[in-house]
């Protein structure tokens, strides 16, 4: 006789097979991994030279809540109990991106500038005016159908150090817990400390803020993460003012960067030196636009230019400089039969601080001249790029060896290279040497130029760019992606001080660029 209980499931199993299957899977769904891939978190130890101290890269730190003074903060993302994200959490954009900002005491930034009228002893220009605008100066009132309405200022070059702090405050990933910061940034203005104390003070009067800066960093509990190495400040003057190799009164500058604090950190300028842990980003020039579309019109609008004249040179001659090229320059410009337009910077003849007068020169030009001045830098490059006006360089220190976050690689893809090593060596006739150019490779240079306009602007500070990156956004890309190269180092037990902060000697040589 068949057993009723067999035959019921017999005639059911089918179902009694998916009931059984079903019920496997919640367990299998339900079931935690973690405890499979639990994370090891690992501990690199390495001796810092400046120090004598142990660094402790482990991932896991003590959450340090500091306030700052910025206003956009980014939350957290949310995480369970162990840490992980959040089931159904969006991934978080600012991780990788954080930065943390250092609210220092007054008398570092916002001193400074209160008693602006002070800054720049020794010359007749008031300082005051150019801080309008969060660093951007006075809007141009006139433009004279050279430049767009409501997107240019009366900037001053020096002023980076403002522009950048202001530009920060609005950053999309500022986070007050320091423990997840990616970067800290000092905003400390060593430029305009600086130019308080240039003349008629001794070097002990000219050290006192950076001491006092780097003895309140270290204090910090920041510092003590990676003494240093995820620290970062921007100067509005070039690296090598910060660079006193002595203690003698006639030296210039100060010896912020000598200091072993200091060294451990990244410095942002408008030039760097051939110190490892100095950084170029681009000067500010006076063209802030506040929307991409801004962007697009000036860059259709450069592309549209009628240029009269073959090459053009805005600047002065530097007679105090013994290989100054710049009399060359001036003479082949005035003797080459209106194929140049030179633009006097000497003496007051034009005011060249008024973009007007310089752009209105370079918007007419094809190439425009780019030598050394007083430092291997200068402005009058990235206003040529504004321009479209093909930048003519004669030195790599220039532009080549200093802007690798900003220009390209290939130098040649968007400006032309004379290299001229000592003026002995010039043999160089400007007028013939660019009339060789094919008029198809004049087009793709010019076209490159227009192309880098939004890499090297320093957008409004009031706005942020739909599809843009400018300057600034580059420039915390570069730094972000230097610290991390440093944790890389240390996560694979590597000493981070080798190489941070060494001295190029090659940074700046010709055979680099070839001849």
């Amino acid at each position: 006789m068949e057993n009723p209980i067999t035959s019921k499931c017999c005639n059911h199993q089918p179902w009694f097979v998916l009931l059984v299957f079903f019920v496997f899977c919640i367990e299998l769904f339900s079931f935690d991994y973690s405890g499979f891939t639990a994370k090891k978190s690992a501990l690199v130890t390495v001796l810092d030279d400046n120090h004598g101290n142990v660094i402790n890269t482990q991932s896991s730190l003590p959450h340090d809540f500091t306030e700052i003074t910025n206003a956009s903060v980014s939350p957290l993302p949310k995480t369970d109990e162990k840490g992980d994200l959040k089931v159904g959490t969006e991934i978080d954009s600012c991780v990788g991106r954080y930065i943390f900002v250092h609210d220092l005491p007054s008398r570092f930034n916002e001193d400074l500038v209160n008693n602006c009228r002070l800054l720049t002893r020794g010359t007749d220009k008031n300082m005051c005016p150019y801080l309008d605008n969060l660093g951007f100066g006075p809007e141009i009132e006139n433009p004279e159908d050279v430049l767009m309405n409501n997107s240019w200022f009366l900037t001053n070059q020096f002023l980076l150090e403002v522009i950048f702090h202001n530009k920060m405050k609005r950053y999309e990933c500022l986070t007050n817990d320091s423990s997840i910061a990616s970067a800290i940034y000092v905003p400390f203005y060593a430029g305009l400390d600086m130019s308080l104390y240039l003349w008629g003070f001794n070097t002990t009067v000219r050290d006192s803020a950076s001491l006092g800066l780097v003895k309140w960093l270290s204090e910090k509990p920041e510092w003590k993460r990676m003494w240093g190495r995820d620290h970062f400040l921007v100067a509005g003057r070039i690296a090598w003012d910060f660079r006193r190799q002595s203690d003698n009164e006639t030296d210039w500058g100060s010896k912020l960067r000598f200091l072993p604090e200091s060294k451990n950190m990244s410095m942002l300028s408008i030039e760097s030196s051939s110190w490892n842990n100095d950084y170029a980003i681009p000067y500010p020039t006076c063209f802030h636009p506040s929307k991409d579309s801004e962007i697009f019109r000036w860059q259709d609008r450069m592309r549209r230019q009628n240029r009269q004249y073959l090459f053009s040179f805005a600047g002065a001659p530097r007679p105090e400089y013994q290989n100054s090229i710049r009399g060359k320059i001036i003479d082949q410009c005035l003797a080459s039969n209106s194929q140049c337009k030179l633009l006097d910077c000497n003496y007051g003849t034009t005011n060249c601080d008024n973009p007007v007068n310089v752009m209105k020169v370079f918007q007419s030009s094809i190439f425009c001249l780019q030598p050394p001045g007083d430092s291997y830098t200068r402005r009058s490059i990235f206003d040529s790029i504004l321009a479209g006006c093909i930048p003519v360089f004669f030195h790599p220190g220039t532009a080549y060896a200093q802007y690798i976050w900003h220009l390209p690689k290939n130098y040649t893809a968007y400006s032309v290279y004379l290299p001229v090593k000592d003026l002995s060596e010039w043999k160089i006739n400007l007028n013939e040497t660019l009339l060789r150019m094919p008029e198809d490779r004049i087009l793709r240079l010019r076209e490159e130029v227009i192309k880098l306009i939004p890499r090297v602007v320093y957008a409004s500070s009031r706005s942020r760019s739909e599809t843009l990156e400018d300057a600034f956004d580059l420039a915390v890309k570069g730094i972000l992606d230097r610290i991390e190269s440093v944790r890389v180092m240390i996560r694979e037990g590597k000493d981070p001080s080798i190489g941070f902060a060494d001295g190029d000697d090659y940074k700046y040589t010709f055979s680099t660029y070839g001849n």
